[in-house]
């Protein structure tokens, strides 16, 4: 199996990307975007985490076979969290005894 060379280049370019990225997350939590703020820090730090799986953890190169692990896994995770949060969203929300 021949591995694939990625050039310092490439990987100095993500780095300052990841940087830019990381920079641009604290100039928006200073902004008061309301309930938007989540959103837009989630949306951020989801797009540095998919240039460090692809680049710095070499997916991008890989196989396919592992690309389709990636997706079973973030599948995975996704049906997880609308499970939890249909249980969560769908709870009376009846206030308990003040003693427990």
């Amino acid at each position: 199996m021949s591995d694939h060379i990625v050039s310092k280049r490439t990987y100095f370019i993500i780095f300052a990307a990841l940087m830019i990225l990381t920079a641009t997350t604290v100039s928006v939590a200073t902004i008061d975007l309301g309930p938007m703020n989540i959103v837009a820090a989630l949306v951020i730090a989801a797009f540095k985490a998919t240039l460090v799986l692809l680049f710095f953890m070499h997916v991008r190169y890989s196989p396919r076979i592992i690309g389709l692990i990636l997706f079973a896994g973030l599948l995975w995770l996704a049906l997880l969290i609308v499970l939890t949060l249909t249980d969560y969203l769908t709870r009376g929300w009846i206030p308990g005894p003040r003693g427990l």
